[in-house]
């Protein structure tokens, strides 16, 4: 079955998505706004997720965050946030009866919040940070290391969830003035998924969201990519294992080699069958599980493999990967492999059809971001990458300039040493 949205904009410039899937039972309603983490100052770090938190604080009409939260769940539904480098979202579930009546009570989040306890969710934020930090004051999370590394001084190498002092200084003078330059209807989507009428969709939205007014809102610094060479870094942490990130510099989400490089993540950790869980876990037994990450923004990504492994195990652990990326960039993948992986892929896009929440991002996020693909031309584009074009796009993103290491825990100087031999080797033998 095809599935297909409609949309339509109102008056005031904010887009409608609405994604009738009649044989479901729920509805999933959403609102995109595009703002994140890469449009904070250093010295404002962290307030488009302050915000965020926020607006669960109580609007107008329900002053406290559990009033907020009764309303919703008195539709069937369970309100949720997300930040990330570019966008923010509020989405919840709600019973299909009940699509106009929540997207009323997103729309008084966003448009008469009271920006109350402010104190008190400086406190929780403050914990979520304290996460990432060692007893010594230092960033422990690899993402965030690896962020900084691929765009050293701008926004995307900052922690979206910001540091410590600059959590401890924002002002309700802040959230206002960040509203007001970013939540505008022309930065705005709102999206329906599931049992929904789109007609009523775009009445509901009208309703909710047609008072709603702003400016057009500011853009964003250009990501770096000027960096050249092979870089690592070590951070000591109280552990019993090393959690490690090797990181490449990536590609934009407009970039076509997205498509092969999305297939060269399932080649490699997209389940029991792939290659570095076969190699890691179950040849070498030096970790529980391998994962990779293909994060793309609008002018540079990153794919990011991670695991966990004891410190004497590291330099097997990098050797693995790199003999692995290495592989892929020299040797083409062979039919059968490259057949199981595109299947699998293809299955899990057709699982798509029965989530209302991926249907709400697929169609939603697509549309705030100008990348809206059906189900069907993900599909067809995947089923167009041959071995040869994987393995020219795998030459590109694992070259050595793109890659950045870290490693976080009990790193003794020894396997430090070991580490860079094997990076230097990388650095001198990729061809």
């Amino acid at each position: 079955m095809t599935i297909a949205p409609r949309q339509t904009t109102l008056a005031n410039g904010l887009r409608v998505m609405a994604v009738e899937m009649p044989h479901l039972h729920s509805a999933e309603i959403a609102v995109y706004i595009r703002v994140g983490g890469r449009h904070d100052s250093r010295e404002k770090a962290g307030l488009a997720h302050f915000l965020e938190h926020m607006l669960f604080r109580g609007t107008a009409e329900h002053p406290s965050n559990l009033e907020l939260e009764a309303a919703f769940e008195a539709i069937g539904g369970c309100i949720n946030a997300a930040t990330d480098a570019e966008t923010t979202c509020y989405y919840t579930r709600v019973h299909p009866d009940h699509v106009a009546e929540g997207m009323r009570l997103l729309s008084a989040m966003l448009l008469t919040p009271t920006f109350n306890g402010i104190e008190i969710e400086k406190k929780i934020i403050t914990e979520e940070a304290l996460e990432d930090i060692n007893e010594q004051g230092e960033e422990i999370n690899p993402d965030n290391l690896a962020s900084h590394l691929l765009w050293p001084g701008h926004p995307l190498g900052m922690p979206t969830l910001g540091y410590l002092d600059t959590i401890a200084a924002f002002t309700v003078e802040d959230l206002r003035d960040h509203m007001a330059r970013h939540y505008v209807p022309t930065n705005a989507v709102v999206v329906a998924a599931g049992r929904v009428d789109a007609d009523a969709v775009f009445a509901a939205s009208l309703r909710a969201f047609g008072g709603w007014h702003g400016p057009t809102a500011p853009g964003q610094a250009p990501a770096p990519n000027g960096q050249a060479t092979v870089q690592s870094l070590y951070v000591k942490d109280a552990d019993s294992q090393v959690d490690l990130q090797i990181s490449f510099r990536g590609f934009s989400r407009f970039d076509p080699r997205l498509v092969p490089a999305r297939l060269i993540r399932r080649v490699l950790t997209g389940g029991g069958c792939s290659r570095l869980h076969l190699n890691l876990r179950e040849r070498l037994g030096i970790v529980y599980s391998v994962d990779a990450q293909l994060a793309s923004y609008d002018d540079t990504g990153c794919f990011s493999i991670d695991l966990s492994t004891a410190p004497e195990n590291l330099p097997t652990a990098v050797a693995e990967v790199l003999r692995e990326v290495r592989r892929l960039a020299c040797e083409p993948v062979e039919d059968d492999e490259l057949g199981r992986v595109k299947q699998g892929y293809f299955f899990d896009l057709d699982y798509c059809r029965d989530s209302t929440f991926d249907m709400q991002v697929r169609y939603g996020w697509g549309e705030l971001m100008g990348i809206v693909k059906s189900i069907e031309e993900d599909q067809a584009d995947a089923a167009a990458v041959d071995a040869r074009r994987m393995q020219d796009v795998a030459r590109e993103l694992f070259a050595p300039q793109r890659l950045k290491l870290v490693a976080v825990g009990p790193v003794k100087a020894a396997t430090k040493k070991a580490v860079a031999a094997l990076l230097a080797h990388y650095e001198n033998d990729f061809k």
